[in-house]
């Protein structure tokens, strides 16, 4: 993988934390409306999106780790 593609798939994991967090929120606000428990679905809401939001951060980082280790172990991928 070159440093390019790395930079960018870094560059979206604050992007998709972002959306995460605030379609949860959003999902929340929704529901509150409907049911008039209003604090309730929001905080939920929040939660979910920010468990949702790091777990694909967690999925998205694995292959980026796993790249360069393996780079580092052959010798490949180096810049000369």
């Amino acid at each position: 993988m070159t440093w390019w593609v790395v930079a960018l798939r870094l560059t979206g994991l604050g992007w998709y934390i972002a959306l995460c967090v605030v379609a949860g929120i959003l999902i929340g606000i929704g529901l509150d409306k409907v049911t008039g428990l209003s604090p309730l679905f929001t905080l939920i809401g929040i939660v979910l999106g920010s468990v949702a939001a790091f777990w694909g951060v967690y999925k998205m980082i694995l292959p980026v780790l796993y790249g360069a280790r393996h780079s580092e172990m052959t010798g490949k991928g180096r810049d000369k």
